[in-house]
């Protein structure tokens, strides 16, 4: 039976945690750099959209129905520009009393 313990000291486990810590890195410098498609804006599905305002897509339908949302109907599908959903949320902020 091998009785191995693994220790902060141990060599493999220093050379691997190194690793994690290099990729970690890279991914940093990588999200950093990122700019959305299409001139640098987000563009979000009804289903996006919906999942994130915990709402159903009806709801959207409706909001875009009384011209509370501004979207993009293309092809048949509606996308919403993630700015503008955070103009209208902010507009819509009400402070606690």
């Amino acid at each position: 039976m091998n009785d191995n313990v693994l220790t902060k000291d141990c060599g493999v486990l220093a050379d691997a945690m190194q690793s994690v810590r290099r990729s970690l890195k890279m991914a940093d410098r990588l999200a950093d750099g990122y700019i959305p498609p299409m001139g640098g804006e987000r563009y979000l599905t009804d289903r996006d959209l919906a999942r994130r305002l915990h709402v159903s897509r009806r709801t959207l339908q409706q909001y875009r129905h009384e011209g509370i949302l501004p979207y993009f109907l293309f092809g048949g599908k509606t996308l919403y520009r993630e700015s503008d959903i955070q103009k209208v949320l902010e507009r819509n902020y009400r402070k606690a009393y």
